[in-house]
């Protein structure tokens, strides 16, 4: 009596090992994928906005994600960490670093828009110091010859000024750039004179405007179209993870909706005030200069495509490039237009 007992009891182990043995990885993959973890990286400005919103209203939640956010100071070392796959998704400026990076075998995409230069809209600023304003520098021509401050050398401020001083006649040649390595010491070295102008994105520059201590020159965007940021992808989230990936840009995508409904329409959306507070959190900029410094993003994070050639073509032409690329080796937007086909 004792052995059928015992048979039956492992007869029944047996049966309930082989139930766990199906059901539990079932059940440890939904639970990973219902909480999985994407690190991103971020900067503090205005054209990261759309990500800002979607962290604090649970956008990225309602898909079923974690994301750990990573703070830098400059784009550049965010190129380097996600092609490295130290971070899953980089969120910032499109510089020569990065394709640098991708024409010496990285596989590092494009996937989706982020900020964009465009008319009328505030992005990258030129900032000249208050007391040369004052003597009559008011346009990019009277820059020639003065001390220009920008982040990193192939940066997208060093592109920006590059491509400004060429459309009014001049060249890198005719200013000196110097490099400072983030936006706060750029911001610095303009209130302490250190430097003549500088390249600042918002809201930094309508926050040293407020403060007295500069006077725009112009917007970027009121002189020429540029992709100026964009969504990539590390290598390893793209080969390892496609699934996870649609499920960020859907989130994505729902957050720029929200973004570009509440403050790039004609009048201001219901959730104008909102967003401004959110963007304003996360910057460390007062409301009112959020307010005035909101840039154009595509309301679906669409990409500007066919600048991404147009940029490879300068950085290589000014020796900043080792090799031409096309651009798509650099840009794939087919998860992002799969997000797309799968939003409401």
């Amino acid at each position: 009596m004792v052995k059928k007992n015992n048979r039956l009891t492992l007869v029944m182990f047996l049966i309930l090992a082989l139930v766990f043995t199906v059901v539990a990885p079932v059940t440890s993959v939904r639970a990973a994928r219902n909480n999985s973890k994407l690190r991103i990286g971020l900067l503090k400005l205005s054209s990261s906005a759309p990500l800002f919103i979607g962290l604090s209203k649970g956008f990225f939640k309602d898909e079923g994600l974690d994301m750990d956010v990573q703070w830098f100071e400059a784009a550049q070392p965010i190129a380097v960490a996600t092609a490295s796959n130290k971070i899953d998704i980089g969120a910032t400026g499109i510089t020569a670093s990065f394709f640098n990076m991708i024409a010496g075998g990285q596989k590092l995409l494009i996937v989706a828009g982020k900020g964009r230069e465009c008319k009328g809209f505030p992005s990258d600023a030129i900032v000249v110091a208050t007391g040369l304003w004052n003597n009559g520098v008011r346009k990019i021509k009277d820059l020639k010859g003065k001390r220009i401050g920008i982040t990193q050398i192939g940066s997208t401020f060093h592109y920006v000024i590059g491509r400004l001083l060429e459309a009014k006649g001049l060249s890198l040649n005719d200013v000196e750039l110097v490099p400072l390595g983030s936006i706060s010491a750029i911001t610095a070295s303009l209130q302490s004179r250190q430097i003549d102008a500088g390249v600042v994105p918002e809201p930094n520059s309508s926050q040293a405007i407020r403060a007295g201590y500069a006077k725009l020159i112009t917007q970027a965007g009121d002189v020429i179209d540029y992709q100026s940021s964009a969504i990539f992808f590390s290598p390893d989230l793209v080969k390892n993870d496609r699934e996870l990936a649609i499920k960020f840009l859907k989130a994505y995508i729902k957050t720029t909706r929200y973004y570009y409904d509440a403050v790039l329409t004609k009048k201001p959306g219901e959730h104008f005030g909102e967003v401004v507070d959110i963007i304003a959190k996360y910057t460390g900029s007062p409301a009112d200069n959020i307010k005035v410094s909101l840039p154009y993003i595509d309301r679906n994070g669409d990409l500007l495509s066919n600048d991404i050639q147009t940029q490879i073509d300068w950085y290589f032409s000014h020796k900043m490039i080792e090799q031409s690329i096309a651009s798509k080796e650099v840009a794939d937007t087919t998860l992002w237009n799969e997000a797309l086909k799968q939003m409401k």
